[in-house]
């Protein structure tokens, strides 16, 4: 292994479908969590004016199966790829399998599930763990706290960020998503003709250009690419 090869940065773009094997459902799932609840109604700002108790509630049961959910074996090969590499972990998910699975840069597109923050100020963030947020609980202005998630709607703050990654990366590693949130879907486009790219997924409407697409589940083909990427070989 050469110390140039060392210095290599990779990013790993994972959405959704890398947490299914670790028992939590996706946004497109029929059945689970999401079987009785409609985006519209749980995971937009209207919602949230709407009715808050029902916002609050769903996202109390999110945190909950999200605490005990465990790391699988694709989240713990991505956090191998650091004895090597500078890698960025860069997730549309909103629970802390990543961190947990020993990944120490992870950048949340989409929010985390164990913080909350004010409804007026989105500067405003707190960490609360495994603990409901309830109506009543405020923060030091005296608004209301919410889930610290990005909903339908609302600005990814943390795109350009994702975008700079994207473009200086040596490997890039695309696993469970399907492509189809924007602006987080437009990520991989950003990534650089000359780097080493690899989607991961069961299913692919539309492979982004330049991408090798390998089909099946993140825990056995996740493993098998950063073994490769860890010898110094392509993954193929």
């Amino acid at each position: 292994m050469t110390a140039d090869l060392e210095r290599q940065k990779i990013v790993v773009f994972s959405g959704s479908g890398i947490s299914v094997e670790s028992g939590l459902d996706t946004f497109n799932d029929e059945t689970g969590l999401w079987m009785d609840h409609r985006i519209e109604d749980v995971a937009t700002p209207q919602a949230w004016h709407k009715h808050p108790a029902q916002v609050l509630a769903f996202y109390n049961e999110l945190r909950q199966k999200a605490s005990t959910a465990q790391p699988n074996a694709a989240h713990s090969a991505i956090a191998q790829l650091e004895s090597r590499f500078d890698v960025v972990v860069i997730t549309q998910n909103v629970d802390d399998l990543h961190e947990r699975a020993g990944s120490t840069c992870v950048l949340h597109l989409h929010g985390q599930i164990k913080m909350a923050q004010s409804s007026v100020d989105e500067q405003l963030v707190y960490k609360i763990g495994d603990q409901p947020i309830l109506l009543g609980d405020v923060c030091e202005k005296g608004s209301q706290l919410r889930p610290h998630v990005v909903w339908y709607g609302e600005n990814v703050p943390n795109i350009g960020e994702a975008q700079q990654h994207f473009k200086n990366a040596k490997k890039v590693l695309v696993v469970g998503t399907s492509l189809t949130t924007q602006p987080a879907a437009g990520l991989v486009t950003k990534a650089s003709y000359a780097a080493e790219k690899v989607l991961i997924g069961l299913a692919m409407p539309r492979k982004p250009y330049g991408y090798e697409f390998m089909r099946g589940k993140a825990s056995s083909l996740v493993p098998y690419v950063v073994g490769c990427w860890l010898k110094g070989q392509k993954a193929r």
